[in-house]
């Protein structure tokens, strides 16, 4: 963000070997030290996870996101956290939107030339609900707008 404009800079995903968790955890590790030194980003925005319905995969997204965690402290950058309702709610308005609502609005937001990925959207999608101060909509100018409960009428 540069003053109240977002500007996009890049995207991407980080690929684990077919490994044990051990390896994989260390390739996110890795990966993401590798994204902060050539990005040189101030702040760190990380989705929150959810008790999904399947345990097994809620744990594992957690020890992933742990290892995000960790890349961002031993960097020293500020984390902020926020959850997939205040995301989507922050980019598209509506808490409960679908993967495609997400992918549509990142791109307008960021005026790029086609949709992202779901994963990079997803990670757009953090980043511009803490540029946004983590706020939604409410956090735009609305000049000539009324504002009632966080929509625009």
């Amino acid at each position: 963000m540069n003053g109240r404009r977002l500007r996009y800079l890049t995207s991407g995903c980080i690929r684990t070997p077919s490994a044990a968790l051990p390896d994989r955890i260390r390739a996110i590790l890795e990966g993401l030290n590798q994204v902060i030194a050539e990005g040189r980003p101030e702040q760190v925005a990380v989705e929150k996870v959810f008790v999904n319905v399947n345990p097994e995969s809620t744990l594992l997204l957690g020890q992933a996101r742990g290892a995000a965690i960790c890349a961002a402290v031993s960097n020293q950058l500020r984390i902020s956290e926020y959850t997939a309702l205040q995301v989507k709610q922050a980019v598209v308005g509506n808490g409960h939107a679908t993967k495609e609502q997400v992918q549509e609005m990142v791109r307008r937001l960021l005026k790029l030339p086609v949709a992202p990925s779901a994963d990079a959207a997803d990670a757009l999608a953090c980043a511009i609900c803490h540029a946004h101060g983590g706020l939604g909509l409410g956090a735009l100018p609305t000049h000539g707008f009324r504002m009632r409960r966080g929509r625009l009428r």
